[in-house]
């Protein structure tokens, strides 16, 4: 093994304190470094995650021996927010910032989600070759998520108004090319997904930026595929419940239907609505929070994973998490999620509600196609988002950057 090198990953979210796919792609990236004896401290901001409504939560989110957390907190997690949210600086976290960087000097330092970590202002910290993944489309949007206004994907932004649709404060910092002065200080960024890499491109990002899809931990792959199919056939939604994840349109086509169940695992803004609009709906069910080993479970006996977002998803982990248990997927045509379906043939594509409701039928109606399309992601996982492979591309790309080939400043 090659020497061990000490990393230091920042972020918004880390669990338990998350809410989504980039904290636990740093959890994941964190331990799998670990387990091959490099040294990982985490720095994250906890009180973000209490500022947005976070709660202690219950589940256990284990780590390898050498990882470190230092959590970001204060005495007034929603001040602490607010001032780095508006400031796009550490604000309050400084002196905690300056304590972990002063008394350590990192030989990688990553970048995942700073926007509450200490926004653009962070990115000045560490002397090591310094990344960042663009889990998340924070550089070019306000909001995260080229979602205008809260309900139709961005194509022409309107930043402020955008802003102020979510009820989110002004990010000052936006106006005064701090962003611009900060993004040299990383030597390379890395996208998930090519689609994600050409939507920083569309919207002027021009930093050197390389494609590095995430990946599920070697342990998350089970032997063998499928499961126990449950007495009666159903389909999964995995996600947070807000406007973007689409699940209400998987609603309305369960309206038509019947002749599976619908199971929405997730909580989130929008589930008092989503339980409202399926009221009457007997066979849609909804299963609030599911720990991480329960959703093993609900993927293996499900007769597909269903990813509606009617925003642009970054890359898709539950298609990941589908397609260790040889559970194929059935897709909108919209942002990474194609791409995952095209590269891997693991699943189906749908543009309509009406091509969505075909999909259903052709899944659930043949068996043997169902089990080829998740055999197909099964293998797809294994040869292009194993553990293995996410690091052997990620430490070509400290390597590309040490080398100064990627162009930092």
């Amino acid at each position: 093994m090659a020497e061990p090198l000490s990393f230091c990953m920042v972020t918004t979210f880390y669990p338990p304190h998350h809410f989504g796919g980039d904290a636990m792609h740093a959890y994941r990236l964190t331990n799998a470094l670990a387990r091959r004896g490099h040294t990982v401290t985490v720095v994250h901001s906890e009180d973000a995650y209490r500022a947005l409504g976070g709660r202690d939560a219950a589940e256990a989110f284990p780590h390898e021996p050498g990882v470190t957390l230092r959590p970001l907190r204060t005495a007034f997690p929603m001040a602490a927010a607010a001032a780095t949210s508006v400031t796009g600086r550490p604000a309050l976290y400084g002196a905690q910032l300056d304590e972990i960087f002063g008394a350590q000097r990192f030989d990688v330092v990553h970048f995942h989600n700073v926007s509450l970590a200490g926004g653009p202002g962070a990115l000045r910290y560490g002397d090591g070759v310094k990344l960042y993944t663009t889990s998340e489309h924070w550089l070019v949007c306000p909001m995260h998520v080229l979602f205008r206004y809260n309900r139709e994907p961005c194509i022409e932004p309107h930043c402020l108004r955008c802003t102020l649709a979510f009820q989110r404060p002004p990010q000052l910092w936006r106006y005064t090319g701090l962003l611009e002065r900060a993004l040299p200080h990383v030597d390379l960024f890395l996208a998930p997904s090519r689609f994600t890499l050409q939507a920083h491109r569309d919207r002027g990002f021009s930093r050197p930026m390389r494609h590095l899809p995430h990946f599920l931990a070697a342990a998350e792959v089970v032997p063998g595929a499928g499961g126990a199919r449950a007495e009666r056939p159903y389909f999964l939604f995995v996600g947070r419940l807000e406007r973007l994840k689409g699940a209400d349109v998987l609603i309305e086509a369960f309206r038509s239907y019947r002749d599976a169940d619908l199971l929405i695992a997730g909580t989130g803004e929008e589930d008092a609505p989503l339980r409202s609009r399926a009221a009457g709906l007997d066979h849609v069910r909804f299963l609030g929070h599911v720990p991480q080993a329960g959703l093993a479970e609900l993927y293996a006996g499900a007769t597909a994973l269903l990813v509606p977002s009617v925003g642009y998803e970054v890359f898709g982990l539950v298609v990941l998490e589908a397609f260790a248990r040889g559970t194929p997927a059935i897709v909108h045509d919209l942002g990474a999620l194609p791409e995952l379906i095209a590269d891997s043939g693991g699943g189906l594509v749908y543009r309509t509600p009406a091509e969505l409701v075909e999909a259903l039928g052709r899944m659930q109606g043949d068996p043997s196609l169902r089990d080829e399309l998740g055999q197909r992601g099964r293998s797809a996982l294994e040869e292009l988002w194993s553990e293995e492979r996410h690091l052997e591309r990620y430490f070509e790309a400290i390597d590309e950057a040490r080398s100064g080939s990627s162009g930092r400043a």
